[in-house]
């Protein structure tokens, strides 16, 4: 059966890393891979999920890519406050917490479906903020254009449901990442980085990320405001 998707495709860890002389970035494995509890995410009562190989291949290229991205994102915080870029360090730091929630759950659709879960060791370079925000928009720009909205496709052709509600879940929240990349690069670049936002608000459930407001629910999950992960601090 097909699923119903809130929004099919528009047409797509823990550990700091230690930057050498060249600021290459490797990770140790993810706490998340070294655990061995299941994890879980927000579903209906009543869902399907139809393991098929080619569903289990994309979720686990998303959670190899969600985790890494949460690396790198936390260690390009890092690299921004360094460089006095306080309000940048926030939204790297913001998003590698959205990023590590999308981890979580492809990593619970794996789990739910009964396949593997890869172990996932980040290698990622750390340059300059400028480089780093240009880094980034590659990343979610491939993401929301060409990668979610291929894997969202082929999940719903098999008809995983589960594997359709977290590839959402990150997917729309990608975009509107995609969005506060472009506009710290504009500011990095125009200097006024100090008009950035100081405040982001991260929901538990999804990811979805806003800036110097919550909302009373999140406009993907509906989950409430109150429960969002407030970041003001490194």
């Amino acid at each position: 059966m097909k699923a119903p998707v809130q929004n099919n495709a528009d047409t797509a860890t823990q550990k700091a890393t230690k930057e050498s002389g060249e600021n290459e970035g490797k990770e140790n494995e993810a706490e998340e891979n070294e655990k061995d509890e299941k994890t879980t995410i927000a579903k209906p009562a009543s869902y399907v999920t139809n393991t098929d190989a080619k569903t289990t291949e994309n979720m686990q290229a998303a959670f190899k890519g969600e985790t890494t991205a949460s690396a790198k994102y936390a260690a390009y915080s890092k690299k921004a406050e360094q460089e006095g870029y306080h309000q940048i360090a926030l939204l790297f730091k913001a998003a590698s917490t959205a990023e590590n929630i999308h981890a979580k759950n492809h990593k619970a659709v794996l789990q739910e479906s009964g396949v593997s879960v890869p172990v996932i060791k980040p290698e990622f370079t750390v340059k300059t903020t400028k480089e780093n925000l240009q880094d980034a928009i590659t990343g979610e720009t491939y993401e929301v254009t060409t990668m979610y909205p291929e894997f969202l496709t082929a999940a719903n052709e098999a008809g995983n449901q589960l594997a359709m509600i977290s590839l959402n879940y990150a997917y729309k929240t990608e975009k509107k990442h995609k969005v506060f990349y472009e506009a710290a690069l504009t500011a990095l670049q125009n200097n006024t980085v100090n008009t950035l936002s100081t405040v982001f608000y991260v929901c538990p459930t999804c990811g979805n990320t806003y800036e110097t407001i919550a909302p009373a629910r999140c406009g993907i999950s509906m989950t409430g405001g109150e429960k969002f992960i407030k970041i003001t601090s490194l």
